[in-house]
């Protein structure tokens, strides 16, 4: 979803040159440390091995 939206809004502002890529890997790595995404995987790891 978000490399879609990335990428729509980049040809909407005329920057058909600039990799979609580049734009939305930093994106994503904010929303996941925004989420909390190594307690969320290290967590569910957890939960899977308890008995």
């Amino acid at each position: 979803i978000i490399d879609i939206v990335v990428a729509s809004v980049l040809m909407s502002m005329g920057m058909m040159m600039v990799s979609p890529a580049m734009i939305s890997l930093p994106i994503k790595l904010m929303l996941f440390v925004l989420a909390d995404g190594w307690s969320l995987i290290i967590g569910s790891l957890v939960q899977s091995f308890s008995p």
